[in-house]
């Protein structure tokens, strides 16, 4: 059996919807579907079980916890929200569950592949490589990412089996629609650049021109590809970089989406004070690792990724299709 936690949200249910087509559905979905509207991600895809994710978290934390063989756990599920500063429930959902995860994993010898952040970065003072000396919070939620990381690096050298945590950078594409102000720009703009003609960034800011703030945006497709890359490889475990290793400007990925609707312009609005010193202006991976592990599939080009994922936001509301 394969578990994704998270697997009803935005990259979960993209790694389950990859299992199907490999002809896998022993699929066990851990997730909280309070928010509804995340149910549109479950329907078209073909899985053994659900267990909502405070049953799920209970069970593990007591040990009762007990489906047989478990092959591998993809481990998504988290409070991904930036801008959340209950910092006491950010560390329980986030922090504490993981590691009762990672142990539950460890004491049986089952595969662990986690999400991390790029956020553990901080500003990017310090570079994007996966050493601590280049590691940052900026708040609460990627502090509680940051902490995780650090608490299976103590147990390195002692793993009875792989633990990979991937730090995501921006990640976009289908089943993100239930993220409201934390999905990707591009689900955010396209439909205001169709009903507006207008396309909204923000000013310059840290040095940067107007809406050029650069970011290493990456391919639901493709982060679910260095998923699977380390689940065939059972022998390799670390913290790895997942991005594509090449920063684009806002003003780039928004022009990619103009293109596609064949009409629109960028307006820009003042940086907001709330994310000032809470912002990241530039981020791009350091592939260095990831590509010496091994990884060989490449990453999509932002503007064929863009093309691809507007052509869903166009004909299938940004949902993958059947």
């Amino acid at each position: 059996m394969i578990i994704v936690t998270g697997g009803a949200g935005f990259i979960g249910s993209n790694i389950v919807k990859a299992l199907n087509e490999r002809g896998r559905n022993d699929i066990l979905i851990v997730d909280d579907l309070t928010d509804g509207r995340k149910i549109r991600n479950l329907q078209n895809l073909d899985y053994l079980d659900y267990i909502d994710c405070d049953d799920f978290d209970a069970a593990i934390a007591d040990g009762t916890f007990n489906v047989g063989p478990i092959e591998v756990i993809f481990h998504e599920g988290a409070c991904a929200d930036t801008m959340e500063y209950n910092g006491k429930y950010m560390m329980k959902n986030n922090y504490e569950g993981s590691k009762n995860l990672f142990h539950y994993c460890q004491d049986r010898a089952i595969s662990f592949i986690y999400a991390s952040s790029a956020s553990t970065y901080g500003n990017g003072t310090n570079g994007f490589v996966e050493t601590p000396e280049a590691e940052e919070a900026l708040n609460p939620y990627a502090y509680s990412k940051l902490l995780f990381d650090r608490y299976v690096r103590k147990f390195e050298g002692e793993y009875t089996a792989q633990v990979v945590g991937l730090r995501y950078f921006n990640v976009f594409g289908p089943n993100e629609a239930h993220k409201d102000k934390m999905a990707s720009l591009v689900r955010q703009m396209f439909y205001k650049n169709q009903e507006t003609g207008v396309i909204n960034l923000f000013e310059g800011t840290d040095g940067y021109e107007n809406g050029g703030q650069t970011r290493d945006f990456i391919y639901v497709k493709d982060v679910v590809n260095v998923n699977f890359y380390f689940w065939e490889h059972p022998e390799i475990s670390g913290t790895f970089n997942c991005g594509t290793g090449h920063a684009h400007s806002f003003n780039e990925f928004m022009q990619a989406v103009i293109d596609y609707n064949g009409k629109g312009r960028i307006e820009y609005i003042p940086f907001p004070e709330v994310l000032i010193g809470k912002y990241q202006s530039f981020t791009e991976a350091d592939t260095t690792k990831l590509l010496a592990a091994g990884y060989d599939k490449g990453f999509t080009p932002l503007v064929d990724a863009v093309k691809e994922y507007c052509e869903l936001l166009d004909n299938n509301e940004g949902y993958i299709r059947h």
